[in-house]
């Protein structure tokens, strides 16, 4: 089975980062994670150190799936209807962006 990620980069309205933190963090992880192939899930805040100037979003989740049909298990995401995948108010969804990638290598650690 093919390993995948998908980076879901988000935002929260001016002044309703905890709101967006807690439906993120406590309702939404859950629920992609009952679709069938997505396997793991991370949140993370954008940190002071930066190499480039003026990062557009603050919040990053990188969801692990495994599929080997990437097209259907993004459409299974896609076509939850709202009662099975909630979106809070308090997400600036006209400041997100999702990207998939897939591997090109191997695992690479450290020796």
């Amino acid at each position: 089975m093919a390993r995948h990620i998908l980076m879901a980069f988000s935002n929260a309205l001016a002044g309703r980062d905890d709101e967006f933190n807690r439906w993120y963090d406590d309702i939404h992880l859950s629920d992609v994670l009952k679709v069938p192939g997505y396997t793991a899930a991370q949140r993370f805040e954008l940190s002071p150190s930066q190499m480039m100037p003026d990062p557009p979003y603050r919040y990053v989740a990188l969801y692990e799936v495994e599929t080997d049909d990437l097209q259907a298990t993004l459409e299974e995401l896609r076509n939850k209807p709202p009662e099975e995948l909630p979106v809070s108010d308090s997400w600036d969804y006209d400041r997100c962006a999702t990207w998939w990638y897939s591997p090109i290598t191997g695992r690479v650690e450290e020796q």
